[in-house]
C-alpha cells in the first residue's frame, strides 16, 4: 500500500489530543455510504450472486453469534443459510491448541514458541492447530494473539509473543499461514491496545499516531499481509472510542490503509452499538445479536442503516468463506486428527524454546554424581503444568509429571526423591477441629438433597489459615464468622480460572481463601447442594504449621540428594492481572530454605512472565520454561539432563522488581487512573525503555544462555535495495553442539526529527552449530525497520544518514559493532 493517505484518513489520523477532541464533539462516526465501497475490491460472482439472493434476515444471521444446536464445546457459534448452501461457523478457541469439548493437543505457551526465534516453527505450531481445529468440527480459529506485552504484570502475557514488534510480526505471520494452510480461518486479536486485563472492557487507552503504528500495530498489519482472514476487535477504548466502533482502526487503517479484506468481529460480549459500530466498520457480533440482530434490522427498516452496509459486512465474510473453499464445496474433506504428529511438534517447541537464565558452575546439564542423585521439589513437580488459564486451557490426550520424566531420564540406578514443598490443595481438617460429626472430607451430597453444617471451628493459637474447597457440582458456600469465604462472582471474573491450581488431581474445582485467624471458636456453617445430578466436596486447610512440615520435609530431601530441581509456578489466567512479579504463596521462602540447604538446586520456572527472583543468587541455575504443553515434561527433563541444548531467548525484558520496569510509579501509564491509560513512555515500550531510561534489567530481552559457547566476527553492513544485509561470521568455541540466536540492533537515524528509540531489534537468526563449527551467515533489516512514523505526514518516513549496528547475544550484550549509510 502507498506511504500516502486520503485527505479524510488523514484527518482521522491525528494525534492524541485532536482525536479525543473529535470523539468528545463529533458524535457517531460518518457512515461510508455504498460509493465508498470502491476502496475494497469487488467479491467474486460466487459471493455477489449470494449477497443479492439473501432476504434481510438471513444476512442478519450471518452477522451476530447464536446458540450452536450441537454444540461441541467452541466459544461461538454463527448459522448458515441452508437454503443456499451457506454453512455454519464454529469458532474455537486456540492460542496454544483448540479449546472444545474434545481432547486436543495442548501446546506449549505462545511465549514459549516465540522464545525459540524461529518463525518456520510457529509455521508448524499453526499447522498443528489448523489441523486438529477442522479434525474437531471447527471453521474458525479466535487467533493468534498479537498485543504487545508491555506490562509485566497482563495476566495474558503467556498467550501473546513478544515485547517487540518486528519479533511479533515475523512470528504472527508464519502462524497464520500454518493455520490457514490447514483450511481453518484465523483470527488475529485483540485490535488494538488491549494490553492488560485490568478494566479491559472499560479502559480508554491514550496512545499519539506514532507510538500506534510503530509500537502495537506492526504485528498486526503483518497479520493482514500474511492473508488472516477475520480480525478481533478489543473491549477497550481506541483514544475516547471503543475498539470496535473506531473508524480510524476499522476501516482507515485496516481497510484504506492495509487493504485488509476479510471480516471483523466483536470480543466476546464488546459490542457497545449498532449504527456507530457497523458504520465505522465492524461486521460481526459475538456471541450473540444484542447490537446486531433485532436492532440491526430495525435500523436498516427505518433508514438509520444504508442497507449497503449490511451487504457489505456480509460480503466480507463469505468472502473469507469462499477463500478456504466452505461455499462451493472445495474445502478438503475434514483429517483425522494427527495426535501423535501434534504431539511431536509440542514437544520441539518446548524444547527450542526452553531458556536458561542462570548456569552457575556448570551445574546443568545433570551429569555424573548430579544426574544420580536428585531431588525433585514443588507441587508442579509431581503434577503436570500444561497450560494456563481461561480462554487458552486446553485439555490434552496425556501429559506426564516432571517427576516422572525426570525418574525415567535419570534411569534405574540412580535415586530420585519427591518432597511437595508447598501444598496447592490444602490438608484434610483434623477431626477435633469441628464441632460434631463435619467431616467434610470427600462429602457426597445425593441429588436433590443439600447437606449443611453448622458448627464451631476450633482454632488452637493464632495462625494464618487458607481454606479450599473441592467441588464437583454447585460451589459450597462457606461461611466463617458470618464472612462467605468463596462467593460466586458474576460475569467473566467467574468463568475464567487458572490452568492448574484451580482444578485437583481428581478433577474437581478448586477455589482458596486465605486469612488471619485468632485462637479460639470461630463459628462455621456449610452448604452443599446435590444439585441435579449429586456432588463431592471436601473443605481442606493449610496452616503456618503446615506449611512449616512441608517445607522441612524439602529441605530434608534437598540434604540428601546431590542435585535439587525445584519446581516454581504462577497460574496466570485471562481476565485478571497479577499483583505483584513475586512468585505467589510462600515459594520465595521455600526457595530460600531450599538453596540454604543445597546451594546445588535449579529452579525451573512455570510462570506466565516475568518474575522478580530475590533469591537468584541463591540458585545454581534457573531454567524458565512458562507453560510448556504436554509434552513439558519429557521436554524439561531433555534440557536438564543435556539431551538438548537450551536455544530459547527471552522475548520480553524481565525486570530487577516492581519498581523498575517501563510502567512502575505511574499509574497512568498501567493501570490507569480515572478509566484512561497513558501511553506517555512513547515508542519506548519493553527493551527499549530500559536502553532510553538507563535502567539495567535482571534479564533483557534476548537473554538465553547455551551449553556451549559462541563468538561473532567480522561484522559487515551493506545497503540493499530493501534496507540493509549484515553478515557476519558465528563460531562455536565450546566442547558441544548447540544452538545460539544472534541479534541485530540499529542505532536512530540522524536525520529525522521525531522520537527514536536508541537502538531497535533490526533481524535475529537461530543456528545450530556442532562443536568447533563456524558459519557465515546474514541477516537482512527491512526498509519498515529502519522507518519511523511521521504524524505530520500520516506516514513511514525512511531513517536515512549513517545507522549503528550491533551483533548482539541480548540488547544488552552487544558484541559487535560497524556502521551503515542508509
Amino acid at each position: 500500500m502507498p506511504d500516502t493517505v486520503s485527505r479524510r484518513s488523514a484527518l482521522r489520523l491525528l494525534g492524541v489530543a485532536t482525536a479525543v477532541a473529535l470523539a468528545a464533539t463529533a458524535g457517531p462516526p460518518t457512515p461510508v455510504h455504498a460509493a465508498d465501497r470502491r476502496r475494497e475490491p469487488p467479491a467474486g460472482p460466487r459471493v455477489e450472486g449470494l449477497v443479492a439472493r439473501l432476504t434481510l434476515d438471513e444476512k442478519i444471521s450471518l452477522l451476530h453469534g447464536a446458540t450452536d444446536p450441537e454444540d461441541l464445546g467452541q466459544a461461538g457459534y454463527v448459522p448458515g443459510v441452508a437454503r443456499l448452501g451457506i454453512p455454519p461457523l464454529r469458532l474455537a478457541d486456540g492460542p496454544a491448541g483448540v479449546r472444545a469439548a474434545r481432547h486436543a493437543t495442548a501446546l506449549p505457551a505462545p511465549v514459549l514458541l516465540a522464545s525459540a526465534f524461529d518463525p518456520a516453527l510457529a509455521r508448524r505450531y499453526g499447522g498443528v492447530i489448523g489441523r486438529e481445529g477442522r479434525a474437531l468440527g471447527q471453521d474458525v480459529l479466535l487467533s493468534p494473539m498479537v498485543n504487545l506485552i508491555r506490562t509485566p504484570y497482563a495476566g495474558r502475557n503467556f498467550e501473546t509473543f513478544s515485547e517487540d514488534p518486528l519479533l511479533s510480526a515475523d512470528l504472527v505471520a508464519e502462524e497464520i499461514r500454518g493455520i490457514q494452510g490447514e483450511g481453518l480461518i484465523a483470527t488475529v486479536k485483540h485490535f488494538a491496545m488491549n494490553n492488560q486485563e485490568q478494566d479491559r472492557e472499560s479502559v480508554d487507552v491514550r496512545v499519539d499516531e506514532q507510538t500506534l503504528h510503530e509500537v502495537e500495530l506492526r504485528a498486526f498489519e503483518a497479520a493482514v499481509r500474511a492473508g488472516t482472514h477475520a480480525v478481533m476487535g478489543s473491549y477497550n477504548k481506541v483514544n475516547g472510542i471503543h475498539a470496535c466502533e473506531n473508524a480510524v482502526l476499522l476501516t482507515d487503517v485496516l481497510r484504506d490503509r492495509w487493504g485488509f479484506r476479510g471480516w471483523v468481529m466483536t470480543d466476546w460480549h464488546a459490542a457497545h452499538s449498532t449504527v456507530a459500530a457497523l458504520t465505522a466498520g465492524l461486521d460481526m457480533e459475538m456471541p450473540d445479536g444484542r447490537y446486531f440482530g433485532a436492532a440491526l434490522k430495525s435500523a436498516v427498516e427505518n433508514g438509520g442503516v444504508p442497507r449497503a452496509y449490511v451487504d457489505r459486512s456480509v460480503r466480507r465474510l463469505l468472502t473469507a468463506m469462499d477463500g478456504v473453499g466452505l461455499l462451493d464445496g472445495s474445502a478438503p474433506p475434514r483429517p483425522a486428527r494427527d495426535a501423535a504428529a501434534g504431539a511431536a511438534v509440542a514437544l520441539e517447541v518446548a524444547k527450542a524454546g526452553a531458556t536458561l537464565l542462570r548456569n552457575e558452575h556448570g551445574t546443568l546439564p545433570l551429569t555424573g554424581r548430579a544426574a544420580r542423585s536428585i531431588a525433585v521439589v514443588g507441587p508442579t513437580g509431581a503434577l503436570p503444568f500444561v497450560s494456563g488459564g481461561g480462554s487458552a486451557h486446553v485439555v490434552p490426550d496425556h501429559a506426564d509429571s516432571p517427576l516422572t520424566a525426570i525418574t525415567a531420564r535419570a534411569g534405574a540406578g540412580a535415586r530420585v526423591a519427591y518432597a511437595l514443598g508447598e501444598d496447592l490443595f490444602g490438608k484434610p481438617l483434623p477431626a477435633s477441629a469441628l464441632s460434631g460429626d463435619a467431616d467434610p472430607e470427600g462429602r457426597w451430597v445425593a441429588a436433590g438433597t443439600t447437606w449443611t453444617y453448622d458448627g464451631v471451628l476450633d482454632v488452637e493459637e493464632d495462625d494464618e489459615w487458607t481454606f479450599v474447597v473441592h467441588y464437583s457440582g454447585a460451589r459450597p458456600a462457606v461461611v466463617l464468622d458470618g464472612v462467605e469465604l468463596f462467593p460466586v462472582a458474576t460475569g467473566l471474573a467467574e468463568h475464567f480460572t487458572g490452568g492448574l491450581v484451580s482444578v485437583a488431581p481428581d478433577g474437581l474445582a478448586v477455589r482458596r481463601r486465605t486469612l488471619a485467624l485468632a485462637a479460639g471458636a470461630h463459628r462455621v456453617r456449610i452448604t452443599a447442594a446435590g444439585g441435579a445430578e449429586g456432588q463431592t466436596f471436601r473443605l481442606r486447610h493449610g496452616t503456618g504449621a503446615t506449611r512449616a512440615r512441608d517445607v522441612a520435609e524439602a529441605v530434608g530431601a534437598a540434604r540428601e540428594a546431590h542435585a535439587v530441581v525445584l519446581f516454581a509456578y504462577e497460574d496466570a489466567t485471562e481476565n485478571q492481572d497479577r499483583a505483584s512479579l513475586a512468585l505467589p504463596g510462600h515459594q520465595v521462602a521455600l526457595i530460600e530454605a531450599v538453596t540454604a540447604a543445597n546451594p546445588r538446586t535449579t529452579v525451573v520456572l512455570n510462570t506466565s512472565s516475568s518474575t522478580s527472583m530475590p533469591w537468584l543468587d541463591r540458585t545454581a541455575a534457573v531454567l524458565q520454561m512458562y507453560y510448556p504443553g504436554q509434552e513439558g515434561a519429557a521436554a524439561t527433563a531433555a534440557v536438564l539432563f543435556g539431551d538438548c541444548d537450551p536455544g530459547g531467548r527471552l522475548t520480553q525484558s524481565f525486570p530487577a522488581d516492581d519498581d523498575h520496569h517501563p510502567v512502575a510509579g505511574d499509574p497512568r501509564r498501567y493501570p490507569g487512573v480515572g478509566g484512561v491509560q497513558e501511553y506517555s513512555e512513547g515508542v519506548h515500550v519493553g527493551h527499549r525503555w530500559y536502553d532510553a531510561e538507563g535502567v539495567r534489567p535482571l534479564f533483557p530481552f534476548g537473554h538465553g544462555l547455551s551449553y556451549t559457547s559462541f563468538v561473532y566476527e567480522e561484522p559487515v553492513a551493506e545497503r540493499t535495495d530493501d534496507g540493509l544485509e549484515v553478515a557476519f561470521t558465528v563460531r562455536n568455541t565450546g566442547p558441544r553442539d548447540g544452538v545460539d540466536v544472534p541479534q541485530v540492533y540499529v542505532g536512530p537515524s540522524p536525520d529525522l526529527r521525531v522520537p527514536q528509540a536508541v537502538r531497535v531489534l533490526g533481524g535475529y537468526l537461530r543456528i545450530a552449530l556442532r562443536a568447533g563449527e563456524s558459519r557465515r551467515v546474514a541477516v537482512r533489516v527491512d526498509r519498515r525497520t529502519l522507518s519511523s512514523w511521521d504524524a505530520r505526514r500520516h506516514g513511514w518516513v525512511l531513517g536515512t544518514g549513517p545507522r549503528t549496528v550491533w551483533v548482539a547475544a541480548s540488547s544488552r550484550e552487544p558484541r559487535l559493532v560497524t556502521t551503515a549509510r542508509v
